[in-house]
């Protein structure tokens, strides 16, 4: 590509995405979003194109740790930035406490949302665990943790839509993940504190 003329804007960048643990440099157009970059330029086909504005939540991956919808993120702005696909989230073979309880309590059906359900449930999981309040949590402050219940991750996970209706065992997914994550992470402080 020629270099551009005096006053001239550029319409391209090179950006490094840190995808599941590895650097991708690419050139991008500004206006590709994180979600076409990572299915059109990387093949990581498993975060879903649904709506492509940011209503469904089939493409929810995690930045930095947290949830976004990347058919709303620019790719530029996810540069250095490090960025968790549903391909990521197993350790190896062995799944993530979130993807084996959707598989044993069957909290999907087609699959399509399955993905970015997973994705928002494990940052979800962690935003709970730090104490942040939803709209369903009646004592918002910040020594008081709401139990996670049914109530509570219906509410947490209402950014992400599953045509299908698989809503009940989604929901029994994301409890029973939870409490195995709570377990984990009690395990892991009491080995540490020894």
């Amino acid at each position: 590509m020629a270099p551009p003329t005096s006053g001239a804007t550029t319409t391209s960048s090179g950006i490094t995405l840190n995808v599941n643990g590895e650097k991708h440099t690419l050139p991008v157009d500004h206006r590709t979003t994180l979600l076409d970059a990572l299915r059109e330029r990387l093949d990581l086909t498993g975060t879903k194109k649904g709506c492509d504005q940011g209503q469904c939540g089939a493409c929810t991956v995690l930045v930095d740790g947290r949830r976004s919808l990347s058919c709303l993120q620019l790719a530029v702005a996810a540069d250095g930035r490090e960025i968790t696909t549903i391909e990521g989230v197993a350790d190896g073979d062995r799944l993530h406490p979130v993807q084996q309880a959707f598989l044993d309590l069957d909290g999907y059906q087609c699959g399509y949302c399955t993905p970015g359900q997973i994705c928002s449930a494990i940052a979800m999981i962690e935003e709970h665990a730090a104490g942040w309040p939803s709209a369903a949590t009646a004592d918002v402050r910040p020594e008081a943790t709401p139990p996670l219940d049914p109530d509570e991750i219906r509410e947490r996970m209402s950014g992400n839509l599953c045509r299908c209706g698989a809503y009940v065992n989604i929901v029994r997914a994301v409890a029973r993940a939870a409490d195995e994550v709570r377990a984990d992470d009690t395990a892991a402080a009491k080995e540490a504190a020894a």
